[in-house]
């Protein structure tokens, strides 16, 4: 990525005061498990949290900086905050509160409303939208917000050199995609400018955007960090070192206060927002921890009001901490899955692929794993967007699979070659790891190394197709079927599978030109129907189970949403 990785403040992780070490020890050794967590006096549940005392005490610092006003366990630690750049959730929630864009979601049905832009009109072929933005709209260090600088961040979303994961999502504007791509103009002979990129400033207040059809989730889309506007002038003078040179210029509904390595992004209320009055928190800390164990007792012993993700609380404890009313379960636009490179024997062989989908019990490693109340899928898009029915993919018949392994050549897995299976570095993924490990030697009898990868290097791999299996997930951008459909046509940053089918590229775009929704809706299903039926390059295994850990009673501002959408603007303590 050519863009900052790190930003400010680097600095060791430092400790809690004494006294808090000896109160969060005495808590976890006098039967805290019991108290806390609501489970039975079990020495492993025990042993486990006194084991990570330690580890809690050491996310606090000695200096004299005020305590933060809300505390979110965000997973990772983030590899950038350039919102054209980012590409992983936990980023993504960071960014949201740092940066803006025309729109952006609300809380309680995750639907877009106005940001930058207050209104907006539309022509009544819906290909042409007009956006007026807000005159009180300015940069946290004071410079107005205008149509230009929408122009530029999103010319530089889309510049190649910019390397954007998420690009394609600009490719409903007119000329988008033909520059992005670098293909050349038949007009001219030459490739396509910036210029050629059909959005432009009609004066400092005002932006006019053409799409190439219409696009029913095009205002949504405008929420998308991709899409957020960036401020030029301190990029051109930084370059990028944009990042790194205090104070970062935001346009959100906090500024950047530090970003500490290996403990904390912290945020600050951005005072000059057009909405600064229905902030609620002033200081808002972002804890990149990644262990499940770690998170939780963060949770417990009060050192964090909220974890977002399910897989940042030890699965084999859900039975007992699913039932708490801090637990709050809902559906969710997520899917559970695994790709393959297509691109390496034996899985270039369409059989093989099948054979190993159709060896799975996907019911099984909910049942044994993620007890969270998933739902088992063999199709990708979840159910209930629209008048989208999703095709059904390759059920469990592992006699079947045994026959097509055969037919590929490889009878009781007899020379099949040695491959791996890449995940990252989390105890559930290395659980569903193991699973699918013991179930294709089972019924395939193949054998398959396991090789876990910090996420950073885990993304890396998966890009530059280093890997022969890989766990995958995704979770929706927006409530419509092209969000889990998009990702895998040809040349999508989010494809890293190797596979290309230009049938399968054709009816994306056919489909998202249509007006009808069900004839939409029936060109999206051929499409799937390539995708985790015919070609097969990735096997859905799960759709998500939305679970956040909150105090209902201290706690205010979160909703349940199918996108687990929560904006930290409208998140506190109760008083």
């Amino acid at each position: 990525m050519p863009f900052a990785k790190h930003a400010l403040g680097k600095a060791p992780r430092a400790f809690r005061l004494f006294g808090a070490v000896l109160r969060v020890a005495c808590c976890v050794l006098h039967g805290f498990a019991t108290r806390a967590l609501g489970l039975t006096r079990n020495p492993q549940h025990a042993a486990r949290l006194v084991g990570v005392v330690l580890v809690v005490v050491l996310v606090g610092c000695t200096r004299s900086e005020p305590p933060a006003d809300l505390v979110l366990v965000n997973g990772a630690e983030p590899d950038s905050l350039d919102p054209a750049i980012i590409s992983t959730q936990t980023e993504m929630r960071i960014v949201k509160a740092l940066f803006e864009g025309l729109t952006r979601l609300e809380g309680k049905n995750a639907t877009a409303e106005p940001a930058l832009a207050h209104r907006w009109d539309m022509s009544p072929n819906g290909v042409v939208y007009t956006f007026h933005l807000r005159t009180n709209a300015v940069w946290s260090t004071g410079q107005p917000i205008t149509a230009e600088d929408v122009v530029w961040s999103w010319r530089r979303a889309l510049d190649p050199i910019t390397g954007a994961e998420y690009a394609s999502q600009l490719f409903f504007i007119k000329g988008a995609e033909d520059y992005s791509t670098g293909k050349t103009n038949a007009a001219t002979g030459k490739p396509f400018k910036p210029e050629d990129i059909a959005v432009c400033a009609l004066d400092p207040h005002t932006l006019r955007v053409e799409l190439i059809g219409p696009t029913a989730f095009f205002l949504d889309l405008c929420a998308f960090p991709t899409l957020a506007v960036v401020p030029r002038f301190w990029i051109e003078q930084h370059g990028d070192r944009w990042l790194l040179t205090q104070p970062v210029p935001s346009n959100g509904a906090y500024t950047l206060e530090f970003w500490r390595l290996n403990d904390r992004v912290r945020l600050r209320r951005n005072a000059r927002h057009w909405d600064a009055a229905n902030i609620r928190s002033e200081l808002v800390d972002f804890l990149p921890i990644k262990s499940s164990t770690t998170a939780l007792n963060l949770y417990e012993t009060g050192a964090a009001d909220v974890i977002w993700d399910k897989n940042l609380v030890p699965n084999e404890l859900m039975d007992v901490l699913g039932k708490r009313p801090d637990c709050h379960k809902f559906d969710y636009l997520g899917t559970y899955f695994f790709r393959f490179n297509v691109k390496r024997k034996p899985f270039t062989d369409v059989r093989v692929r099948r054979a190993f989908a159709l060896a799975v019990d996907r019911q099984k490693l909910v049942n044994k794993i993620t007890r969270s109340g998933e739902t088992p899928t063999s199709h990708f898009t979840p159910k209930g967007m629209g008048v989208y029915e999703p095709p059904d993919g390759w059920g469990y018949d592992p006699e079947q699979a045994r026959k097509l392994l055969a037919e590929a050549g490889f009878p009781g897995g007899k020379d099949f070659p040695p491959f791996h299976y890449l995940f990252k570095t989390d105890k559930l993924d290395e659980q569903v790891g193991v699973e699918l490990q013991e179930i294709w030697r089972k019924e395939l009898g193949v054998k398959m190394e396991l090789r876990a990868m910090e996420p950073k290097v885990y993304y890396s791999a998966q890009s530059a197709l280093d890997y022969d299996l890989s766990r995958s997930s995704w979770i929706g951008d927006y409530n419509d079927p092209n969000t889990f459909l998009d990702m895998f046509m040809t040349g999508n940053g989010n494809n890293r599978t190797g596979w290309s089918n230009s049938i399968y590229d054709n009816l994306i775009r056919t489909a998202n030109l249509q007006t009808d929704p069900k004839k939409r809706a029936a060109l999206l299903r051929q499409a799937e129907t390539l995708l985790i039926r015919d070609d097969l390059p990735i096997v859905p295994l799960w759709f998500y189970a939305g679970v956040n850990f909150f105090d209902p009673k201290k706690i205010e501002g979160i909703h349940a949403n199918l996108l687990d959408e929560h904006p930290i603007h409208t998140i506190r303590k109760k008083k």
